[in-house]
């Protein structure tokens, strides 16, 4: 379908002040309950509204709570019911609805998804041999997933001989998958499925031998190591490893070079390596290095030695190599040095090149380096702030690297590149339908000064023709957590901001990765505060610059990102005219405090274990369903899953109540849970966008856009 240009059709009106509904908010219950630790005890009035997993009586009264604040939130943004209808239409016509993936070659087999016009899901193929030999349908997810409102299918692992695939499925949106086995000769499924994985399983070269990773179905840890034998009952499946320490995460996989299958166990400051042969799925994996205090590595077999990415004295990493017959930490020799300034974030092994992923200055970067000569050939890119990542490399044995590269003008586009003659060539391109045009779009990289004078970088993108009058209206984004760098790609959905007039700003701010190892270690912890006064430090500087005010500034994060906006809604409330907090972790001392919870082990390393009165006390100081105060909030739109593992959803049904218990002033506090849904929302590919259509309309609605 084709469309006229958007500046032709989308008319901007505006309105001085909200017309909200005169509804009443609802008035979640108290009960008495308080928490008495290290001679404190603190009153939590809403504890009772974590009731619906335990099935305790009050479970059907949290369901009520849940259904009003729908409800609630419905009627509050009626007036733009048809504002939203319209964004999910422009949103999903952008969307290339019937595609196909590029095919990636495997073991005699090209493997590809394809998508039908209308559905929601995709098919997974395979064609042998060549690319016009008959498909074969491994998967069609959309018959799969019929009457089911959510359905996630995962972790395909085709065995060696090309006739098993396993695969696993969650159609509760817990993250609990069953793993199946499917015949690829008769289409028969074997088995009744494993329960209580994480859904991806890796094969030894018998063809008929699968191991796997089994969850705890309370806490959802990942506790134990599996092996499974076709046609035999998932409870006789032996366990070939257990992880004794609850903040480690565990994971099975098979190396590049089918050689080896490695059990990897990390926790955020120390990780351990096991090894086996994967011819020899009997046998006993081999520890590689027993685990060490506060030093991370991961391992590369190599057919003729291992290669190791480690930050044992080196924080931002660095890449050792030691022979096959010995694996300890004294025969490890350095191959690629520790530096400073840059940080080595992976390695990507081929026959006779690696490729190397490094993130310098904040941006990402791929380097060459032949393994024969040592020669290396950096691969440069020319836009202020972009993503280039390897990806689809599953041959070891080829010349040619593929990878992917976008920006937030550039949409994501797929590369191969020959590592012998340099050739590149442009395999696809995200195609974004109607009238896009990246040319209309600025994006630029800029810098703002902290507290204690740290440079925070910041991404951010913007329609041509933008001043810089300070009267536009910006969305500033961030996370700040595990280390996990948020970066400037490109979204089609966000065209339907920038095209109103908004900015989109990306802080990066510490916690994440971005400036290397210590720019995560300078936001977790003891030193977490600096996570929340970088994002305040960012939105102040874009006022500074001129981008916008704070009656046009708006923030959004979720899940830790959404600890985030809890926290600087309380620190600066007077500073965002709107924020949407999205699955977001604001109870964190009390769920700290509890072990069922799953997950909560897992996250001591990076905010503390509140039973240390130092760490308690700490994270007390910034939690935000702690320290809320009788102010005026910003205007909120809050978001969750029912089914949520990773933040469960009492955490902001506690918060947005409590938070209405002291907001002063007119500002609404919105609350929204999706039933059906768990932490990453819809499962489909164009029911999301009914999620981004109800945050944008929350945004426009503030802004007085109507159309």
């Amino acid at each position: 379908m084709k469309f006229l240009k958007l500046s032709l059709i989308i008319t901007f009106s505006y309105m001085n002040a909200q017309n909200w509904p005169n509804i009443q908010a609802p008035d979640a219950v108290k009960k008495e309950y308080s928490r008495t630790i290290h001679g404190e005890t603190v009153k939590d009035p809403y504890f009772w509204m974590n009731a619906y997993f335990k099935k305790t009586e009050d479970s059907t009264a949290v369901l009520k709570y849940l259904e009003e604040e729908n409800l609630y939130t419905e009627q509050m943004m009626a007036d733009t019911k048809n504002l939203q209808d319209k964004l999910f239409v422009e949103m999903r016509a952008r969307i290339k609805e019937k595609d196909e993936s590029v095919p990636v070659f495997k073991d005699g087999y090209y493997y590809y998804t394809r998508t039908d016009d209308g559905k929601q899901y995709f098919k997974y193929c395979r064609k042998k041999g060549s690319l016009d030999a008959p498909e074969e349908i491994l998967f069609d997810v959309d018959k799969m997933a019929e009457g089911k409102p959510y359905y996630q299918i995962k972790g395909f692992s085709v065995s060696p001989d090309n006739n098993m695939i396993a695969f696993g499925v969650d159609d509760v949106s817990r993250r609990q998958y069953k793993i199946y086995v499917k015949d690829l000769t008769t289409g028969k499924i074997y088995d009744d499925g494993i329960e209580n994985t994480t859904g991806s399983a890796v094969w030894a070269n018998d063809n008929k031998t699968l191991f796997y990773t089994e969850n705890n179905p309370t806490t959802l840890l990942t506790e134990k190591i599996k092996r499974h034998i076709l046609n035999t009952p998932a409870e006789q499946d032996a366990v070939v490893y257990t992880e004794e320490d609850n903040t480690n995460y565990i994971g099975v996989y098979k190396s590049k070079n089918q050689q080896y299958l490695m059990i990897h166990s990390s926790a955020t400051t120390s990780s351990e390596e096991r090894y086996l042969d994967a011819s020899d799925p009997y046998g006993n994996f081999k520890v590689f290095q027993p685990r060490m205090k506060d030093v991370l590595y991961s391992v590369v077999p190599l057919e003729d030695k291992f290669l190791i990415l480690t930050n044992k004295d080196a924080i931002n990493f660095k890449l050792m190599e030691c022979p096959l017959n010995q694996t300890n930490v004294e025969a490890w020799q350095t191959l690629i040095p520790h530096r400073e300034d840059v940080l080595l974030e992976s390695v990507e092994e081929f026959n006779r090149y690696l490729v190397i992923t490094e993130r310098f200055n904040g941006l990402t970067r791929l380097v060459i380096k032949n393994r024969e000569t040592g020669q290396e050939k950096l691969l440069a890119f020319d836009e202020p702030t972009y993503l280039v990542y390897p990806t689809g490399n599953v041959e070891y044995f080829t010349d040619n690297l593929r990878f992917a590269y976008n920006s937030m003008v550039t949409p994501s586009s797929l590369f191969e590149q020959n590592m012998m003659t340099g050739e590149r060539k442009l395999l696809k391109q995200q195609e974004v339908l109607g009238d896009f045009n990246k040319e209309d779009y600025i994006s630029e990289r800029l810098f703002a000064t902290a507290k204690d004078g740290t440079k925070i970088p910041i991404s951010i993108v913007y329609k041509k023709g933008l001043k810089k009058d300070g009267k536009n209206p910006l969305l500033l984004y961030g996370y700040g957590s595990y280390g996990n760098s948020m970066e400037a790609t490109f979204s089609s959905t966000r065209l339907s901001l920038l095209n109103r007039g908004f900015v989109f700003a990306l802080a990066h701010i510490r916690g994440g990765e971005e400036m290397g190892r210590q720019w995560y270690e300078d936001g977790k912890m003891m030193k977490k505060i600096n996570t929340f006064t970088d994002f305040i430090d960012c939105g102040e500087f874009l006022i500074n610059q001129g981008f916008t005010n704070k009656n046009q500034l708006y923030a959004q994060g979720g899940s830790a990102g959404g600890l985030l906006m809890g926290a600087v809604t309380n620190l600066r409330p007077d500073l965002w005219k709107g924020v949407i907090a999205q699955v977001p972790f604001v109870d964190v001392v009390n769920t700290m405090l509890d072990e069922t919870i799953p997950l909560t082990t897992n996250e001591y390393d990076e905010w503390g274990n509140p039973n240390n009165e130092d760490a308690y006390h700490y994270m007390k100081s910034y939690s935000p369903y702690e320290n809320i105060k009788k102010t005026e909030y910003p205007n909120m739109l809050v978001t969750t899953g029912l089914h949520d593992s990773q933040v469960q959803y009492f955490e902001p049904a506690k918060w947005v109540a409590r938070l209405r218990d002291n907001q002063q002033g007119d500002n609404k506090i919105l609350f929204k849970t999706e039933m059906d849904f768990g932490h990453g929302g819809a499962s489909g590919r164009f029911d999301y966008l009914k999620e981004i259509a109800l945050e944008f309309a929350f945004l426009f609605k503030l802004e007085g856009i109507k159309e």
